[in-house]
């Protein structure tokens, strides 16, 4: 029960059928309860406690190790955990083997049968279940025309384009009726044009089947913040931050949380209480969301908010000397020293960018910048 990723260019009406995925309201939410995994006495999941509301899409992401993968094996039933449970809607899975979960299961590799044609494929699962031949035909029909690929049916997976086989993965995961669709890396194999519209129909499929349970799991920030509702951030086994996804980007809680998720910069400033920060002798705003107190602290500003010319709110400013320029096309970025401390911005393409070690003012806006503690407990 494995797969890959997404296209949804079919009709509204297959859409409302394969739409009946989850069944009554809660039935697809997934619930960690202090789950931990080991593996030969090593920890590689510790204490999860984490909740996948029906018809949300969650994105774990981290760093390789962080856990991530394991967390979602672990719902699939590929994984046991050592201590703790998890539960699908009000059923306590935990000791469920894979087939009785209800889950659909998407992975990079695709994992289509080569030797099967794409209905084939996508009638798999049914099959296995012993489901009656018309609904069978039926229900494939269904999904491949949700999928966009009701003309590939006939066609051997090697006949296909590496964002079609995603494409029947997803029908296939969707054909059993899943009361959660689980996505793991699912687009890691695909080059960056087709990766970014994989996304994009992977958010139309979601559109599409709005009562779907998503729990995806990516290395790339940019898919978790285009797809995801909430985003839980992993480190070495542990969730460290977890929280809606414009509301974790804005505000991240931690050091690891604001440079895991969009690069920021992190200026480390002393915070003197009454909203007064500084910073050497510049006095600068900002938010301050997590309600520290006086004391030292970190500014969070991210690349795109930091301007090289004044303007109507820009009261925050710093002198910098620049070390580095690389034009990317649409996008100028310029990577400079301030006070010792490096920064990064991004900015519109210019006639004549800053040179090697010339100076510059920076200004920004003190309602897009965010104090962030050094350290965060566990959440």
């Amino acid at each position: 029960m494995s797969e890959a990723a997404i296209m949804g260019t079919g009709s509204h009406v297959a859409a409302q059928t394969v739409a009946r995925v989850a069944t009554a309201a809660g039935a697809s939410r997934i619930q960690f309860e202090d789950v931990s995994v080991a593996y030969g006495g090593l920890t590689v999941l510790s204490n999860l406690n984490l909740t996948v509301h029906p018809g949300e899409i969650v994105a774990l992401i981290g760093p390789s190790g962080s856990g991530k993968t394991t967390a979602l094996r672990a719902v699939a039933g590929f994984v046991r955990p050592s201590s703790g449970r998890i539960l699908i809607g009000d059923r306590d899975v935990t000791d469920l083997p894979p087939y009785d979960r209800k889950i659909g299961m998407v992975v990079q590799n695709y994992a289509l049968f080569p030797h099967m044609r794409v209905e084939e494929n996508v009638a798999f699962g049914l099959r296995a279940q012993g489901a009656d031949r018309r609904l069978i035909a039926g229900r494939v029909a269904e999904c491949l025309e949700l999928v966009g690929m009701a003309r590939y049916a006939k066609r051997l997976p090697r006949e296909l384009s590496g964002g079609q086989q995603q494409r029947v993965a997803i029908a296939r995961a969707l054909a059993v009726k899943p009361q959660v669709l689980l996505l793991d890396e699912p687009l890691s194999a695909l080059d960056t044009q087709i990766r970014r519209s994989m996304v994009e129909e992977i958010a139309k499929l979601h559109r599409d089947l709005p009562e779907l349970t998503v729990l995806y799991v990516t290395h790339d920030q940019s898919e978790a913040l285009t797809l995801a509702d909430h985003i839980g951030i992993m480190q070495d086994g542990r969730l460290q931050a977890f929280g809606e996804t414009q509301a974790l980007f804005q505000a991240p809680p931690s050091r690891f949380a604001a440079e895991f998720l969009g690069r920021a910069n992190l200026l480390p400033v002393m915070h003197q209480g009454g909203g007064t920060i500084t910073f050497g002798d510049a006095r600068l705003g900002a938010h301050n969301p997590h309600g520290l107190g006086a004391g030292a602290a970190l500014l969070c500003i991210r690349p795109h908010h930091l301007r090289l010319s004044p303007g109507p709110g820009l009261t925050n400013q710093l002198r910098a000397t620049v070390t580095a320029t690389q034009w990317q096309g649409d996008a100028l970025h310029v990577t400079v020293q301030v006070g010792g401390e490096t920064l990064r911005l991004t900015c519109p393409p210019m006639p004549s960018p800053p040179g090697y070690d010339a100076q510059l003012d920076l200004f920004f806006d003190p309602s897009e910048v965010t104090l962030v503690p050094e350290d965060r407990p566990h959440v």
